[in-house]
């Protein structure tokens, strides 16, 4: 099927995107440093044959009939890209019917798909999202046979940075827990086609746990209080919880580690670096009964379950105790164990979200040394990965005596930093480039899963640029930390882009290119929104984490009675966050949701979009679009009806209050009929999901959360 003709702006456009990347800046943490970090992938790559065919394997899952139109080479002696990660576009001349027309080369299968994505995208209009946010747009593509030429000798791509990081230690919980492989095998050549080269792969981890910890004479009755139900593995992983959503069964146990074993290998086998998790100090309480000189300490309640001990409250082995160099070196040997010689590069967070009893820089300094430790003496080649966003939510304790002592307990080049909300507030530019320790400019973007229309695309087009061109710079990378996916596919389309831009991107022209190819036409009227999107929804320069705070989606748990008299003046609800996340966020006083943008631009942006539904009602992505963006026009309109029943209220004007209560009950059904017009915002799928993963009753209970209400009313009438 020949494409529909190019809009007169797109040649124009593809010209501006597809400029050569100028030479990229040299980071100031130094070869030697920037040489260890690529070391750590080198010599556990994937031989080229098997990353040639991992790559063809992603175009014949996502392109079957053209499976044969593009050739796959990998450049294993820097021919192609020198010292530098590349992919290489060119044409295959010669080539007989049916056969290849295109040649992609580069470094690794996650270069040469970065190179597919990159070609059939700005030579053949091509869009490629989550499945749930109206999945991949091919109909442009030609047929095989008539594929668009690559003018001159070839195009060719450099990464400006070596990594591009993936997954924040949450995602696997507010996203991915119930997947079966054949979704993984979508995510991973998702991944491949972003560009992603570094992902964090925490899925099974608690089988390798039950066998260290089984060495340490831990029994299965003290790990059934001790990890946390399927849905709730990431706090329990964290320490912010225990037993929560539990216990787990051997099945589950032993269907995860299958699992990771099957993710772990399509990862290596596409070139990517798999980030394994290692020890963090969070342990069975059974330790203090079985070491009970070891210096263990009960944490405090961590914004949940009530301060009930029987899931608070857990227990963390002191750094400094030799005990924790034990443990931590046990498991790494473990992994290595189940899943081979795959990586050096670990993520360990022992302060997320955890005080130091301390902050005497030398005591700090030890406590990173022994985390290290425990990590180099399973593997010597072991290369600390932390988050960063510790030194955002606790800045009080983190100054820079204690940044410095902890950043500087590892050699340079052995530990790299996840500057996690870089997009909203950069860490970098306040810690003199994370004082010389290699860092990667990290989006953060999406808290706690939510569903919110929401970015800062100015911030995305233009903020690696500015951190990686900076004066000592010692970005050594670019990532995506979101808490949860599929969502806003423009905010990860384009800071997916940015791995592989040298210069910042103009949105407006971008957007435009954007739309045209998410829709497989050019639209006048949805070109409009784009730009009003642009400068609305996805222009939140006020600095908030946004967590999506509209009435609409919040517990029923706020009495009108309790509010002050001064609520009709300041519109305002006392409320106290104590949980990190929330700090820049509110204070005492809770104002209106989060609201960065004017509602009626928006509005004029959704009459845009419902006045292009003639051209592009059959568009899948589209359809998403519009049902997002009416879900969102919707959800602040309750804001404000809600607020307004609440004036009436404390007016006491019974009439004005019926009015806008019948009103916001009627929002509340307009949604619910708007969301059920599309499956990709249902619960039901997300149910069945989980119900597919069990092998029993019980099973399918505790993965649908039958167990969790059920412990919540059991604990209810055991209350006095």
């Amino acid at each position: 099927m020949r494409p529909p003709p190019s809009p007169p702006l797109l040649p124009l456009l593809l010209l501006l995107v597809l400029l050569p990347s100028p030479p990229a800046v040299a980071a100031a943490a130094g070869p030697t440093s920037l040489e260890a970090l690529r070391a750590a992938a080198g010599r556990r790559a994937a031989s080229p044959a098997t990353q040639e065919r991992a790559a063809a394997g992603v175009l014949r899952r996502l392109l079957p009939s053209h499976a044969l139109s593009f050739r796959f080479q990998i450049d294993p002696k820097g021919g192609v890209c020198g010292d530098s990660s590349c992919f290489r576009i060119s044409n295959v001349d010669g080539s007989s019917k049916g056969g290849a027309e295109i040649l992609i080369q580069g470094n690794t299968a996650v270069e040469l798909a970065s190179g597919l994505h990159w070609y059939l995208k700005y030579w053949c209009g091509v869009h490629i999202s989550w499945d749930k946010t109206g999945g991949a747009q091919l109909a442009s593509v030609p047929s095989p046979g008539s594929l668009p030429r690559v003018k001159g000798t070839a195009v060719k791509v450099e990464r400006p940075v070596p990594w591009n990081y993936y997954q924040n230690v949450v995602t696997s919980s507010y996203s991915f827990v119930w997947w079966d492989w054949r979704r993984w095998e979508k995510e991973i050549d998702w991944m491949a086609l972003q560009g992603i080269n570094l992902p964090l792969a925490f899925t099974g981890q608690e089988a390798v746990w039950q066998k260290v910890f089984k060495s340490f004479n831990v029994t299965d009755r003290d790990l059934d209080d001790f990890f946390g139900g399927p849905a709730f593995l990431a706090w329990a992983r964290m320490g912010n919880l225990h037993a929560w959503g539990g216990p787990l069964s051997q099945n589950w146990l032993d269907q995860q580690l299958a699992l990771q074993k099957k993710i772990l290998s399509r990862m290596i086998e596409l070139g990517m670096v798999p980030v394994l998790p290692s020890f963090s100090g969070n342990v069975p309480v059974a330790f203090k009964k079985l070491f009970p000189s070891a210096s263990i300490t009960r944490l405090g309640e961590w914004n949940t379950v009530d301060g009930n001990p029987r899931w608070c409250c857990t227990y963390i082995l002191d750094p400094s105790d030799a005990l924790f160099i034990d443990v931590g070196q046990a498991f790494i040997k473990q992994q290595m164990k189940e899943y081979g010689d795959i990586t050096s590069i670990y993520n360990c967070d022992t302060f997320n979200e955890n005080t130091p009893p301390t902050n005497e820089p030398a005591y700090i300094s030890s406590l990173g040394s022994a985390i290290y430790q425990a990590m180099s003496r399973g593997n010597k080649d072991a290369v600390w990965l932390m988050q960063g966003w510790l030194f955002y939510s606790d800045a009080a304790f983190w100054k820079e005596s204690q940044m410095k002592a902890l950043l500087h307990s590892v050699p340079i080049g052995k530990m790299m930093v996840l500057d996690l909300f870089a997009d909203v507030k950069p860490i970098w530019q306040t810690s003199s480039q994370f004082y010389g320790v290699p860092y990667i400019w990290c989006m953060l973007h999406n808290f706690g899963g939510n569903i919110e229309m929401y970015g800062v695309l100015d911030s995305i087009s233009s903020g690696p640029i500015d951190a990686r061109t900076s004066y000592n710079s010692t970005m050594v990378g670019v990532g995506m930390c979101m808490e949860g996916i599929e969502h806003n596919p423009v905010v990860y389309e384009l800071m997916s882009e940015m791995a592989f831009r040298s210069q910042k991107v103009e949105v407006e022209d971008w957007l435009k290119s954007y739309s045209y190819r998410r829709y497989g036409q050019s639209n006048v009227e949805i070109q409009k929104a784009w730009a009003i999107l642009y400068h609305t929804i996805y222009n939140c320069t006020d600095g908030i984490a946004d967590h999506n705070r509209d009435y609409i989606v919040e517990f029923p748990d706020i009495s009108p009675s309790s509010f002050s008299s001064q609520y009709s003046k300041g519109r305002s609800i006392s409320v106290v966050r104590k949980h990190p996340r929330f700090l820049g966020e509110v204070s005492a006083s809770l104002p209106q949701p989060h609201l960065w943008y004017s509602t009626a631009e928006a509005v004029k942006s959704l009459e845009l979009f419902l006045k292009a539904g003639d051209d592009l009602s059959e568009s899948l992505t589209y359809r998403y679009d519009l049902v997002d963006l009416a879900r969102q026009s919707l959800s602040k309109l309750a804001n404000k009806v809600y607020l307004d029943a609440m004036d009436s209220y404390q007016m006491r004007d019974s009439s004005d209050l019926n009015f806008h209560t019948k009103k916001f009950l009627e929002v509340i059904m307009d949604i619910e009929t708007l969301l059920a017009s599309d499956d990709n915002f249902l619960l039901g799928p997300w149910l069945e999901t989980a119900k597919s993963l069990a092998t029993t009753e019980d099973e399918r209970k505790q993965n649908t959360g039958d167990n969790v209400v059920r412990r919540h009313k059991d604990r209810a009438e055991q209350t006095p």
